[in-house]
């Protein structure tokens, strides 16, 4: 029995010893480097057991191992291989092992870590950390993309670890977390430095369309177009390049967002302090047309001075028509200062003003009574525009179309584009209006009637006989005589006893030339005759009757 208990107690010991003799499988234990040969170390790690371990594993990306015989080093012991008495080691996972342990510390303190990128993988790179692996993506690379990571290869520097998960063995970190924090110690240095106001150096670092990016030393400030010069910039390209150095003002500084907004024209005289002296109002000067809008053009007259035509100042004969159609940019113009305002920077500038008014011009050079000769540009239902020198259009009202009937009735022989002669009856300059006269032109009136004033007797034809009256012609010159005006006899005002042809002698009541009408009365010749007899020879008071008197009369006449 008691052998028994002594066998029991001699195993307990041997596997007491054998334990303590054999570390436990997957951990780490210490060694020493007894020999290197054919790019290994052979590593004593005690329990009399030896392992081989690769020297690469001993060095860092990129570098030369640091290992020699003697050396005390932790490894990984993966299995016992008891029948060689081997060990099958590893460096590798023992400085992973360890090199978790100590992320995880920094992990969760928010501490910087070391580390190399030492090769490119989808979305990124990866980062050996002393150890471990982790991962970079592209975007936490650096402030700005980067196109080429080859300076950045193999390098040892500081990393932020952003995510850590032990059990899976994924670390990500990041290199641009670590440059934005130095980059905003940076930015807080250089603007704590800079006054709103203070003149300074810069080099241009990008060009937008709105402005450039001008770098202060480790801090960018935004140069607005608008503040580049005092003249208008379409692009900024057309007064910087990238890599150029420029004088700038610093403008405002946004102490919460760190934004800086430059300027350079605030270096240079504002050319608006001398502009009222430079630019009287109605002095002509030459510009230079910058840009077109729906309402205007605006002219340049000196860098940084620009005016604004009103389209209602661009032309005389020119209305309701879109400025590009009257100028073009970059065309040199001659205009007037009509207003100027400094406190809001604007003069108003007039195009037509240069150029004589056309209706003056016309008024001069087209007395009334001129015959003038245009094109017919419109035909509207109470006349015909015609185009007229100077660009400008003289009216025929349908009453002046014609002598014979009615306007209505001729206006339809005209014809878009025709050419027509007129007479200028009126020209009015204020409100841009020339009246003209086609039937003017013929003047067959006025010789017919020429030395017949009113209360002349003179002798016409019979042309036709109507109901009311009769239709008589002198000299081609219609005229129609009524009823009672054909005698003073009542008996006798029958249009009947009259014959087309017959011979009349009458006398003219009225001489409207504006109506080309004679006002001509039988009835009024008769009156007129008496009356001159009546004086010659008497009066009806003395006895003597009409008739001895017209017979007198007659007789004298003989």
């Amino acid at each position: 029995m008691a052998q028994t208990n002594s066998m029991d107690e001699f195993e307990a010991l041997l596997a007491e010893s054998f334990e303590i003799d054999t570390p436990d499988e997957g951990s780490v234990v210490k060694g020493k480097v007894i020999a290197i040969e054919a790019g290994q170390a052979i590593i004593d790690v005690g329990y009399k057991m030896e392992g081989r371990v690769e020297l690469k594993e001993f060095a860092n990306p990129g570098e030369e191992p640091e290992i020699a015989v003697g050396d005390e080093v932790e490894v990984f012991l993966d299995r016992v291989e008891n029948a060689k008495g081997e060990a099958v080691i590893s460096r590798d996972k023992a400085r992973r092992e360890e090199a978790w342990d100590r992320l995880e510390k920094a992990y969760e303190q928010e501490e910087r870590v070391e580390g190399a990128i030492f090769s490119r993988v989808k979305g990124g790179f990866t980062v050996d950390l002393g150890g471990a692996v982790a991962f970079l993506p592209g975007s936490q690379v650096d402030v700005r993309p980067v196109r080429d990571a080859g300076p950045l290869m193999g390098l040892k520097q500081p990393f932020q670890i952003l995510k850590m998960d032990r059990r899976r063995g994924n670390i990500v970190v990041s290199r641009r977390a670590i440059l934005e924090e130095s980059r905003a110690e940076q930015r807080a240095e250089v603007i704590g430095k800079l006054a709103e106001g203070d003149a300074v150096d810069g080099v241009v670092k990008n060009i937008t369309e709105y402005g450039a990016f001008v770098d202060l030393g480790g801090v960018d400030g935004l140069l607005h177009v608008t503040d580049m010069a005092w003249r208008r910039v379409n692009h900024p390209s057309e007064i910087l390049n990238i890599g150029e150095t420029v004088k700038v003002q610093v403008i405002k500084i946004n102490k919460d967002t760190h934004r800086i907004s430059l300027g350079m024209k605030q270096l240079q005289d504002d050319p608006w302090n001398l502009v009222e002296g430079k630019y009287p109002l109605e002095s002509v000067h030459k510009g230079r047309v910058t840009n077109i809008t729906d309402y205007g053009a605006f002219v340049e007259l000196e860098p940084g001075v620009e005016g604004l035509v009103h389209v209602s100042e661009m032309s005389w004969t020119k209305k309701n028509v879109h400025p590009g159609k009257i100028v073009s940019t970059s065309q040199e113009v001659e205009v007037m200062v009509l207003e100027i305002d400094s406190a809001k920077r604007r003069v108003s500038l007039g195009l037509k003003q240069t150029m004589r008014n056309p209706w003056e011009v016309f008024a001069e050079s087209h007395p009334v009574g001129t015959e003038v000769e245009g094109e017919v540009k419109n035909i509207t239902e109470f006349g015909l525009f015609i185009g007229l020198d100077g660009d400008i259009d003289g009216m025929v009202h349908l009453s002046d179309l014609t002598w014979e009937g009615r306007g209505e009735d001729v206006i339809g022989d005209f014809q878009k584009g025709d050419m027509v002669k007129a007479v200028v009856t009126e020209v009015d300059v204020e409100k841009e209006r020339i009246s003209l006269s086609v039937k003017a032109l013929d003047d067959s009136f006025s010789g017919a009637v020429e030395g017949v004033k009113r209360g002349s007797i003179i002798t016409v034809e019979v042309t036709a006989i109507e109901d009311g009256g009769i239709e008589v012609e002198y000299e081609g010159a219609k005229s129609f005589i009524r009823r009672s005006d054909l005698s003073r006899d009542r008996a006798e005002q029958r249009p009947e006893r009259f014959g087309v042809g017959d011979k009349v002698d009458v006398r003219v009541t009225n001489v409207d030339a504006k109506t080309r009408r004679l006002g001509l009365s039988i009835k009024a010749r008769e009156i007129a005759e008496e009356k001159e007899a009546v004086e010659q020879y008497g009066s009806s008071d003395s006895g003597a009757s009409l008739g001895d008197i017209l017979g007198a009369a007659l007789k004298g006449d003989e």
